[in-house]
């Protein structure tokens, strides 16, 4: 039986790795096979890649290198990780996937969409998640929340974080609009609240799809 793909995207701060936490745990308490990742990582190769495009300055890579390291990065993991489970029958949860590359290199780089659609198309055998759930919230309160998990943590992962509001307000556009774009495959989900409310709130949407999909 072929397992299921679920994506959790969002602004930088809105959630994510709690709510894939979340899932993972709830999920298997449900006695379903569970694989929680991450992109980019998910394998030796990506965090590798992970620790050079997250650290140091914005202006470290062009818009092209870093959609292209991005996009190697998920070759590797979808190669090693997303597809074998997915044919073995289990549940992969990953934060992030091509979604955020639509967002981050398309909608707040610049970058051509129908290039990173056809490059995602070559190189993952067109791999898009049977279901993704979008976190909504402001990106100035998710921003807060991002920045200071960072210094709290002394994580050089801020490379995104030090871009400016518009930058982020696009992405939080691009995310609705591909969520409005194909609805059957996307859950929104109102990031703004208390982590455990919205938690239970994705959980209950992943619950849902996967009781649609048998």
């Amino acid at each position: 039986m072929a397992g299921v793909f679920i994506a959790v995207e969002g602004v930088d701060g809105s959630g994510k790795t709690g709510v894939v936490r979340r899932l993972v745990a709830g999920l298997q308490a449900r006695g379903h096979d569970v694989v929680g990742t991450r992109e980019p990582g998910g394998t030796p190769q990506g965090e590798a890649l992970r620790s050079l495009l997250l650290a140091g300055e914005d202006a470290t890579w062009d818009p092209r290198a870093e959609l292209l390291l991005m996009t190697a990065a998920r070759v590797q993991h979808v190669a090693r990780v997303v597809l074998p489970a997915v044919s073995a029958g289990r549940v992969v949860v990953s934060d992030r996937y091509v979604g955020s590359t639509l967002a981050y290199q398309g909608a707040g780089r610049g970058m051509s969409e129908a290039l990173i659609r056809d490059l995602h198309a070559a190189v993952t055998d067109d791999l898009w998640p049977d279901l993704t759930l979008v976190l909504d919230v402001d990106p100035t309160i998710g921003l807060t929340r991002s920045r200071k998990r960072l210094s709290d943590g002394a994580i050089d992962e801020g490379r995104f974080e030090s871009l400016d509001l518009a930058f982020h307000q696009r992405i939080r556009e691009a995310f609705l609009t591909q969520a409005n774009a194909a609805p059957d495959r996307h859950a929104v989900i109102d990031a703004s609240g208390a982590p455990g409310a919205v938690q239970a709130q994705a959980l209950a949407a992943a619950e849902r799809f996967l009781a649609r999909a048998g």
